[in-house]
Protein backbone atom coordinates (compact mmCIF):
# COMPACT_ATOMS: atom_id res chain seq x y z
CA UNK A 1 0.00 0.00 0.00
CA UNK A 2 1.17 3.63 -1.07
CA UNK A 3 0.01 6.93 0.57
CA UNK A 4 -1.10 10.07 -1.10
CA UNK A 5 -1.22 13.27 -0.48
CA UNK A 6 -3.72 15.60 -2.78
CA UNK A 7 -4.71 18.80 -2.67
CA UNK A 8 -5.73 21.88 -4.09
CA UNK A 9 -3.51 25.20 -3.56
CA UNK A 10 -5.69 28.47 -4.05
CA UNK A 11 -4.70 32.07 -4.66
CA UNK A 12 -5.76 35.35 -4.30
CA UNK A 13 -6.86 35.01 -7.79
CA UNK A 14 -8.83 32.04 -7.54
CA UNK A 15 -6.39 29.77 -9.60
CA UNK A 16 -5.27 26.55 -8.31
CA UNK A 17 -2.20 24.44 -8.43
CA UNK A 18 -3.07 20.72 -8.09
CA UNK A 19 -1.02 18.42 -6.42
CA UNK A 20 0.16 15.06 -8.38
CA UNK A 21 -0.32 11.79 -6.48
CA UNK A 22 1.13 8.88 -6.46
CA UNK A 23 0.88 5.56 -8.69
CA UNK A 24 -2.04 5.09 -11.09
CA UNK A 25 -4.63 6.94 -8.93
CA UNK A 26 -6.73 10.04 -10.91
CA UNK A 27 -5.11 13.76 -9.53
CA UNK A 28 -8.02 14.55 -6.81
CA UNK A 29 -9.22 18.17 -6.37
CA UNK A 30 -9.55 20.02 -2.84
CA UNK A 31 -8.15 22.27 -0.98
CA UNK A 32 -4.81 21.91 0.44
CA UNK A 33 -4.67 21.23 4.10
CA UNK A 34 -7.56 18.69 3.28
CA UNK A 35 -7.00 15.67 5.31
CA UNK A 36 -4.44 13.18 3.64
CA UNK A 37 -5.89 9.95 1.94
CA UNK A 38 -4.46 6.34 2.73
CA UNK A 39 -4.80 5.66 -1.15
CA UNK A 40 -4.32 2.71 -3.71
CA UNK A 41 -1.22 3.14 -5.56
CA UNK A 42 -3.73 0.98 -8.60
CA UNK A 43 -4.24 -2.24 -10.27
CA UNK A 44 -6.09 -4.87 -8.39
CA UNK A 45 -6.92 -5.13 -4.86
CA UNK A 46 -4.66 -8.22 -3.78
CA UNK A 47 -6.65 -10.86 -1.12
CA UNK A 48 -6.05 -9.40 2.38
CA UNK A 49 -5.77 -11.96 5.42
CA UNK A 50 -8.10 -14.09 3.45
CA UNK A 51 -11.41 -13.41 2.37
CA UNK A 52 -10.93 -11.09 -0.43
CA UNK A 53 -11.34 -7.55 -0.01
CA UNK A 54 -14.41 -4.72 -0.63
CA UNK A 55 -15.28 -1.71 -1.12
CA UNK A 56 -17.07 0.69 1.57
CA UNK A 57 -17.97 4.18 0.42
CA UNK A 58 -17.95 7.59 2.29
CA UNK A 59 -20.74 9.95 1.23
CA UNK A 60 -20.70 13.68 1.18
CA UNK A 61 -24.37 14.10 3.07
CA UNK A 62 -24.06 18.32 1.63
CA UNK A 63 -23.58 17.23 -2.01
CA UNK A 64 -26.60 14.75 -2.14
CA UNK A 65 -25.08 12.25 -0.66
CA UNK A 66 -22.10 11.73 -3.76
CA UNK A 67 -19.28 9.09 -2.63
CA UNK A 68 -16.32 11.54 -1.20
CA UNK A 69 -14.17 8.62 -0.70
CA UNK A 70 -13.74 4.84 -1.58
CA UNK A 71 -11.99 2.53 0.83
CA UNK A 72 -10.65 -0.73 -0.01
CA UNK A 73 -10.53 -2.82 3.18
CA UNK A 74 -10.32 -6.85 4.10
CA UNK A 75 -14.03 -8.42 3.60
CA UNK A 76 -14.23 -9.61 6.51
CA UNK A 77 -13.37 -6.60 7.83
CA UNK A 78 -16.14 -3.68 9.37
CA UNK A 79 -15.95 -0.29 8.16
CA UNK A 80 -17.05 3.05 9.63
CA UNK A 81 -16.08 6.70 7.87
CA UNK A 82 -17.31 9.79 8.06
CA UNK A 83 -16.95 13.21 6.22
CA UNK A 84 -17.47 16.80 7.80
CA UNK A 85 -17.42 19.92 6.84
CA UNK A 86 -14.65 21.83 8.44
CA UNK A 87 -15.33 25.40 9.00
CA UNK A 88 -14.67 28.17 12.04
CA UNK A 89 -15.03 25.93 14.40
CA UNK A 90 -12.62 23.30 13.66
CA UNK A 91 -9.42 25.74 12.91
CA UNK A 92 -10.94 26.81 9.65
CA UNK A 93 -10.78 23.83 8.06
CA UNK A 94 -11.96 22.96 4.76
CA UNK A 95 -12.85 19.46 5.25
CA UNK A 96 -12.76 16.31 7.89
CA UNK A 97 -12.92 13.00 6.89
CA UNK A 98 -12.15 9.76 9.17
CA UNK A 99 -12.49 5.91 8.81
CA UNK A 100 -11.78 2.98 10.38
CA UNK A 101 -11.73 -0.68 9.67
CA UNK A 102 -11.38 -3.30 12.09
CA UNK A 103 -10.78 -7.02 12.41
CA UNK A 104 -13.92 -9.45 13.38
CA UNK A 105 -12.30 -10.15 17.17
CA UNK A 106 -11.58 -6.06 17.12
CA UNK A 107 -7.84 -6.80 17.68
CA UNK A 108 -6.49 -5.11 14.67
CA UNK A 109 -7.48 -1.74 13.05
CA UNK A 110 -6.38 0.32 10.26
CA UNK A 111 -7.33 3.99 10.16
CA UNK A 112 -7.28 7.60 9.66
CA UNK A 113 -7.46 9.75 12.32
CA UNK A 114 -9.45 13.12 11.95
CA UNK A 115 -7.76 16.33 11.20
CA UNK A 116 -5.34 18.10 13.51
CA UNK A 117 -4.86 21.51 12.90
CA UNK A 118 -3.23 24.77 14.76
CA UNK A 119 -2.36 28.13 14.16
CA UNK A 120 0.21 30.52 15.09
CA UNK A 121 1.92 33.76 14.65
CA UNK A 122 1.00 37.40 15.48
CA UNK A 123 -1.35 37.91 12.95
CA UNK A 124 -5.14 37.69 13.20
CA UNK A 125 -5.99 33.61 12.76
CA UNK A 126 -8.28 31.03 13.82
CA UNK A 127 -9.57 30.91 17.49
CA UNK A 128 -11.82 28.11 17.64
CA UNK A 129 -10.86 24.19 16.86
CA UNK A 130 -6.93 24.31 17.36
CA UNK A 131 -4.42 22.67 18.96
CA UNK A 132 -2.46 24.23 21.97
CA UNK A 133 0.30 24.41 19.23
CA UNK A 134 2.02 28.17 18.66
CA UNK A 135 4.96 27.39 16.62
CA UNK A 136 5.28 25.03 13.10
CA UNK A 137 6.57 21.55 13.72
CA UNK A 138 8.08 18.27 12.28
CA UNK A 139 6.20 15.61 11.61
CA UNK A 140 8.64 13.54 13.39
CA UNK A 141 8.43 16.06 16.63
CA UNK A 142 4.43 15.53 16.29
CA UNK A 143 4.59 11.91 16.24
CA UNK A 144 7.37 11.61 19.30
CA UNK A 145 6.47 14.14 21.02
CA UNK A 146 2.73 14.62 20.94
CA UNK A 147 0.60 12.11 19.70
CA UNK A 148 2.33 8.99 20.64
CA UNK A 149 2.33 10.29 24.62
CA UNK A 150 -1.01 11.43 23.89
CA UNK A 151 -2.21 7.80 22.65
CA UNK A 152 0.42 6.33 25.39
CA UNK A 153 1.92 4.37 22.53
CA UNK A 154 5.80 3.30 22.97
CA UNK A 155 8.05 4.62 19.95
CA UNK A 156 9.99 1.53 18.71
CA UNK A 157 11.87 2.84 15.83
CA UNK A 158 11.42 5.17 12.93
CA UNK A 159 10.18 3.39 9.47
CA UNK A 160 11.41 4.43 6.30
CA UNK A 161 9.09 6.01 4.31
CA UNK A 162 8.40 3.99 0.61
CA UNK A 163 9.54 5.14 -2.80
CA UNK A 164 5.83 6.11 -3.60
CA UNK A 165 5.53 7.98 0.34
CA UNK A 166 8.98 9.73 -1.52
CA UNK A 167 7.83 10.21 -4.94
CA UNK A 168 4.34 11.73 -3.37
CA UNK A 169 6.65 14.15 -1.03
CA UNK A 170 9.36 15.05 -4.01
CA UNK A 171 6.11 16.14 -6.36
CA UNK A 172 4.35 18.14 -3.62
CA UNK A 173 7.20 20.35 -2.70
CA UNK A 174 7.88 20.61 -6.83
CA UNK A 175 3.79 21.74 -6.88
CA UNK A 176 4.45 24.61 -4.00
CA UNK A 177 7.57 25.57 -6.32
CA UNK A 178 4.81 26.14 -8.55
CA UNK A 179 2.52 27.72 -7.00
CA UNK A 180 5.09 30.41 -5.54
CA UNK A 181 5.92 30.93 -8.57
CA UNK A 182 2.15 31.94 -9.83
CA UNK A 183 2.64 34.18 -6.98
CA UNK A 184 5.77 35.85 -8.12
CA UNK A 185 4.52 36.62 -11.36
CA UNK A 186 1.50 38.54 -10.46
CA UNK A 187 3.46 40.48 -7.90
CA UNK A 188 1.77 38.96 -4.48
CA UNK A 189 3.68 38.09 -1.73
CA UNK A 190 4.07 33.92 -1.67
CA UNK A 191 2.92 32.01 1.53
CA UNK A 192 5.66 29.38 2.70
CA UNK A 193 4.54 26.17 2.38
CA UNK A 194 5.74 22.82 3.32
CA UNK A 195 5.21 19.24 3.42
CA UNK A 196 7.07 16.91 6.24
CA UNK A 197 6.41 13.54 6.75
CA UNK A 198 7.28 10.79 9.50
CA UNK A 199 6.75 6.55 9.75
CA UNK A 200 7.55 5.08 12.51
CA UNK A 201 7.13 1.49 14.55
CA UNK A 202 5.12 1.66 18.08
CA UNK A 203 3.59 -0.56 20.31
CA UNK A 204 1.33 -0.94 22.85
CA UNK A 205 -0.70 -3.49 24.94
CA UNK A 206 -4.84 -4.05 24.78
CA UNK A 207 -5.28 -5.70 28.31
CA UNK A 208 -2.26 -8.13 28.39
CA UNK A 209 -2.11 -8.44 24.74
CA UNK A 210 0.89 -6.69 23.23
CA UNK A 211 0.11 -4.73 19.99
CA UNK A 212 2.74 -3.69 17.38
CA UNK A 213 1.71 -0.60 14.84
CA UNK A 214 2.74 1.43 12.19
CA UNK A 215 2.29 5.40 12.11
CA UNK A 216 2.81 7.71 9.53
CA UNK A 217 2.37 11.32 10.05
CA UNK A 218 2.34 13.99 7.27
CA UNK A 219 2.13 17.71 8.85
CA UNK A 220 1.60 20.12 5.92
CA UNK A 221 2.22 23.77 7.18
CA UNK A 222 1.33 27.41 5.20
CA UNK A 223 3.11 30.72 6.24
CA UNK A 224 2.14 33.85 5.23
CA UNK A 225 3.50 36.89 6.31
CA UNK A 226 1.73 40.61 6.17
CA UNK A 227 4.16 43.37 5.10
CA UNK A 228 4.11 46.41 7.54
CA UNK A 229 3.16 49.77 6.42
CA UNK A 230 4.30 53.42 7.54
CA UNK A 231 1.90 55.70 8.55
CA UNK A 232 0.81 59.14 6.42
CA UNK A 233 -1.11 60.65 8.87
CA UNK A 234 0.31 62.27 11.76
CA UNK A 235 -0.97 61.11 15.08
CA UNK A 236 -1.15 57.41 13.24
CA UNK A 237 0.89 54.71 14.35
CA UNK A 238 3.08 52.58 11.70
CA UNK A 239 1.61 48.84 11.11
CA UNK A 240 4.06 45.99 11.74
CA UNK A 241 4.22 43.21 9.43
CA UNK A 242 2.81 40.50 10.43
CA UNK A 243 3.15 36.45 10.43
CA UNK A 244 0.59 34.02 10.54
CA UNK A 245 0.94 29.99 10.24
CA UNK A 246 -1.36 27.31 10.29
CA UNK A 247 -0.48 23.59 10.24
CA UNK A 248 -2.50 20.51 9.61
CA UNK A 249 -1.53 17.05 10.19
CA UNK A 250 -3.44 13.84 8.84
CA UNK A 251 -2.51 10.51 10.59
CA UNK A 252 -2.92 6.98 9.56
CA UNK A 253 -2.55 4.32 12.17
CA UNK A 254 -2.04 0.62 11.51
CA UNK A 255 -2.36 -1.48 14.70
CA UNK A 256 -2.75 -5.52 15.80
CA UNK A 257 -1.56 -8.02 18.20
CA UNK A 258 2.51 -7.84 17.86
CA UNK A 259 2.92 -11.35 16.30
CA UNK A 260 0.13 -10.72 13.18
CA UNK A 261 2.01 -7.13 12.73
CA UNK A 262 3.95 -8.34 9.69
CA UNK A 263 0.85 -9.76 7.91
CA UNK A 264 -0.93 -6.81 8.42
CA UNK A 265 1.79 -4.64 7.11
CA UNK A 266 1.72 -7.07 4.09
CA UNK A 267 -2.00 -6.88 4.04
CA UNK A 268 -2.48 -3.46 4.21
CA UNK A 269 0.72 -2.50 1.72
CA UNK A 270 -0.94 -4.83 -1.13
CA UNK A 271 -1.66 -2.81 -4.38
CA UNK A 272 -5.29 -1.24 -4.23
CA UNK A 273 -6.30 -1.01 -0.62
CA UNK A 274 -7.14 1.72 1.61
CA UNK A 275 -8.84 5.07 -0.31
CA UNK A 276 -9.23 6.76 -2.68
CA UNK A 277 -10.62 10.07 -3.18
CA UNK A 278 -13.90 10.34 -5.87
CA UNK A 279 -12.53 12.90 -8.60
CA UNK A 280 -16.24 13.94 -9.71
CA UNK A 281 -16.94 14.78 -6.02
CA UNK A 282 -13.85 16.32 -5.76
CA UNK A 283 -14.18 18.62 -8.46
CA UNK A 284 -17.87 19.20 -7.48
CA UNK A 285 -17.08 20.38 -3.87
CA UNK A 286 -13.72 22.52 -5.16
CA UNK A 287 -16.98 24.47 -7.66
CA UNK A 288 -18.96 24.67 -4.44
CA UNK A 289 -16.14 26.06 -2.46
CA UNK A 290 -15.48 28.69 -5.13
CA UNK A 291 -19.12 29.42 -5.33
CA UNK A 292 -19.55 30.08 -1.52
CA UNK A 293 -16.25 32.22 -1.79
CA UNK A 294 -17.25 34.50 -4.43
CA UNK A 295 -20.72 34.97 -2.59
CA UNK A 296 -18.85 35.48 0.25
CA UNK A 297 -16.92 38.25 -1.84
CA UNK A 298 -20.09 39.84 -3.20
CA UNK A 299 -21.55 40.30 0.00
CA UNK A 300 -18.62 41.96 1.82
CA UNK A 301 -18.37 44.21 -1.64
CA UNK A 302 -22.67 44.74 -1.00
CA UNK A 303 -21.62 45.76 2.89
CA UNK A 304 -19.00 48.00 2.03
CA UNK A 305 -20.97 49.94 -0.72
CA UNK A 306 -23.98 49.93 1.58
CA UNK A 307 -21.37 51.49 4.25
CA UNK A 308 -20.16 53.77 1.73
CA UNK A 309 -23.76 54.86 0.94
CA UNK A 310 -24.89 55.56 4.18
CA UNK A 311 -21.56 57.20 5.19
CA UNK A 312 -21.52 59.45 1.82
CA UNK A 313 -25.89 60.14 2.82
CA UNK A 314 -25.02 61.09 6.03
CA UNK A 315 -21.75 63.44 4.78
CA UNK A 316 -24.03 65.48 2.58
CA UNK A 317 -26.85 65.73 5.05
CA UNK A 318 -23.99 66.95 7.53
CA UNK A 319 -23.06 69.50 4.46
CA UNK A 320 -26.85 70.31 3.59
CA UNK A 321 -27.53 71.60 7.51
CA UNK A 322 -23.66 73.30 7.50
CA UNK A 323 -24.74 75.09 4.24
CA UNK A 324 -27.79 76.10 5.99
CA UNK A 325 -26.05 77.27 9.27
CA UNK A 326 -24.00 79.22 7.08
CA UNK A 327 -26.91 80.92 5.46
CA UNK A 328 -28.75 81.61 8.36
CA UNK A 329 -25.45 83.13 9.83
CA UNK A 330 -24.63 85.21 6.89
CA UNK A 331 -28.44 86.41 7.06
CA UNK A 332 -28.59 86.98 10.76
CA UNK A 333 -25.03 89.11 10.11
CA UNK A 334 -26.33 91.27 7.17
CA UNK A 335 -29.34 91.65 8.81
CA UNK A 336 -27.68 93.20 12.25
CA UNK A 337 -25.18 95.02 9.70
CA UNK A 338 -28.25 96.88 8.31
CA UNK A 339 -29.62 97.79 11.60
CA UNK A 340 -26.20 98.95 12.97
CA UNK A 341 -26.10 101.07 10.18
CA UNK A 342 -29.76 102.69 10.23
CA UNK A 343 -29.19 103.48 13.84
CA UNK A 344 -26.04 104.88 13.44
CA UNK A 345 -27.48 107.01 10.68
CA UNK A 346 -30.61 107.44 12.80
CA UNK A 347 -27.68 109.11 15.92
CA UNK A 348 -26.16 111.28 13.06
CA UNK A 349 -29.59 112.58 12.13
CA UNK A 350 -31.00 113.11 15.73
CA UNK A 351 -27.47 114.87 16.85
CA UNK A 352 -27.15 116.94 13.70
CA UNK A 353 -30.93 118.16 14.41
CA UNK A 354 -29.97 118.94 18.03
CA UNK A 355 -26.86 121.03 16.65
CA UNK A 356 -28.25 123.06 14.23
CA UNK A 357 -31.50 124.09 16.40
CA UNK A 358 -28.63 125.05 19.05
CA UNK A 359 -27.37 127.24 16.50
CA UNK A 360 -30.36 128.58 15.72
CA UNK A 361 -31.14 129.34 19.77
CA UNK A 362 -27.96 130.98 20.11
CA UNK A 363 -28.05 133.15 16.94
CA UNK A 364 -31.75 134.28 18.21
CA UNK A 365 -33.00 133.01 14.79
CA UNK A 366 -35.74 130.51 13.57
CA UNK A 367 -35.12 128.17 10.33
CA UNK A 368 -38.45 128.54 7.89
CA UNK A 369 -39.14 126.49 4.84
CA UNK A 370 -41.39 128.21 2.14
CA UNK A 371 -43.95 125.10 1.70
CA UNK A 372 -44.46 126.06 -1.58
CA UNK A 373 -41.44 126.29 -2.83
CA UNK A 374 -39.56 124.41 -0.50
CA UNK A 375 -37.03 127.24 -0.03
CA UNK A 376 -35.48 127.28 3.81
CA UNK A 377 -34.74 130.86 5.32
CA UNK A 378 -33.25 131.99 8.54
CA UNK A 379 -35.55 134.41 10.23
CA UNK A 380 -35.19 136.57 12.98
CA UNK A 381 -36.74 134.12 16.12
CA UNK A 382 -39.17 137.43 17.12
CA UNK A 383 -41.37 137.29 13.88
CA UNK A 384 -44.11 135.72 13.71
CA UNK A 385 -44.53 133.21 10.50
CA UNK A 386 -47.40 131.78 8.98
CA UNK A 387 -49.01 131.25 5.94
CA UNK A 388 -46.46 129.38 3.37
CA UNK A 389 -43.94 129.83 6.14
CA UNK A 390 -43.23 126.94 8.29
CA UNK A 391 -40.96 126.44 10.94
CA UNK A 392 -38.55 123.74 11.23
CA UNK A 393 -35.35 122.64 12.43
CA UNK A 394 -32.37 124.35 12.35
CA UNK A 395 -30.85 121.44 9.47
CA UNK A 396 -33.99 121.88 7.83
CA UNK A 397 -36.20 118.93 8.84
CA UNK A 398 -39.57 119.13 10.10
CA UNK A 399 -40.53 118.99 13.45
Amino acid sequence: MTFKFTGLRFTSLGVAMALLGCGKAQTNTAPSGQPVSVTASGGAAAPALGGGTQVETIPDPTLNNETAFSVTTPASWTFQGVLLQGGPATCDSYFLVSWRSASPDGQSMMEQMPQMLWAYGDGPKPANGCLPIDAPMSAEDFLKNHLAKMMQLTFVADAPLSAAQAQMVEQTRDSYAQGAAFYVSHNLPAPRNTLDVAQATVTSTFGNLAMQGRMTVYVHCTETTRPGMRSMLPGMADRPAQTVGKCTADVVYLNGPANQYASLVRAWDASGMGAKQNTDWGNAWVKRYAQQGDLMTRQLIASQDAKFAAQRQEIAHTMAVQQQVHDQFLATMQQSTQDSIASANANMNARSTAASDMVDLSLDRQTVMDTSTGQISRLPDQMVVGGDLQRVHGNGTPY
